[in-house]
């Protein structure tokens, strides 16, 4: 996915949410003309001030990589105004997620999925995790998105709505934020080092991490990844829980 494919997402979303562009400038405290660089294309921003966007506007990494809208934003329809910088409407409550659950119709049934979560009204399967698309993700497939020195893969065939499973690449000099900054954002994080070496900053801890080793925190913790080494480091990532405020 390139620049241009990747702003136009953000900017769909936040017309979508009836955020202004002024408004997501105040939150992740940038300017508004940064902001409309990113969404025009024009802008390559940071793995932190992307995590910050998809954080405020209540995205995965999978849904910034997905081809057409989630199940979420096709059953959630949040007011737009048609002044994109415009103060956001009020929107009215919308309900929170309710329990999973099996439809005893469907168990047992051998032409369809057997059984058929649902998460509130929306079925889980909807879209990219409908019963008929298969499980397998092929390696050379890989929804791909390239930020700053970092390249993030997805790992599932279509957007996962409970976690972020990547194959994380950086290259020497990449980094997740510059080192003034830190991340935070909802969740809990895991990754595992599959080649190379990642500096790992997890609060005042600061961890060398190398083939074979692996790291897990809270998300929320202020936390940076970089590769100040010569060689292309690789690894997988899990993020659960990631939808939620961010700061940096």
């Amino acid at each position: 996915m390139n620049l241009e494919d990747i702003g136009l997402h953000l900017r769909a979303a936040r017309m979508q949410r009836g955020m202004s562009l002024r408004e997501m400038a105040r939150r992740i405290e940038v300017s508004p003309s940064f902001v409309s660089q990113v969404e025009l294309g024009r802008a390559k921003p940071s793995v932190g001030t992307l995590y910050a966007i998809v954080s405020e506007l209540e995205l995965s990494l999978d849904e910034l990589m997905a081809d057409e809208p989630t199940s979420d934003e096709a059953v959630v329809q949040r007011p737009v105004s048609a002044d994109p910088d415009a103060a956001p409407q009020a929107e009215s409550p919308v309900p929170g997620p309710g329990p999973a659950h099996v439809e005893p119709s469907d168990v047992g049934r051998r032409d369809e999925h057997p059984f058929t979560l649902t998460n509130g009204s929306a079925p889980l399967f909807a879209d990219g995790w409908e019963g008929r698309r298969s499980p397998l993700q092929r390696a050379d497939s890989r929804q791909r998105l390239q930020v700053s020195g970092a390249a993030w893969e997805r790992l599932t065939n279509g957007d996962d709505p409970f976690v972020d499973f990547l194959h994380v690449t950086y290259s020497p000099g990449g980094e997740s934020c510059p080192s003034d900054h830190f991340i935070r954002h909802g969740g809990r994080e895991y990754g595992y080092v599959i080649t190379g070496r990642l500096r790992v900053q997890v609060a005042f801890d600061d961890y060398a991490l190398e083939p074979g080793d692996s790291v897990s925190f809270d998300s929320m913790t202020p936390h940076r990844l970089s590769n100040p080494y010569e060689e292309e480091s690789l690894s997988l990532w899990v993020v659960v829980g990631r939808r939620g405020s961010m700061q940096l």
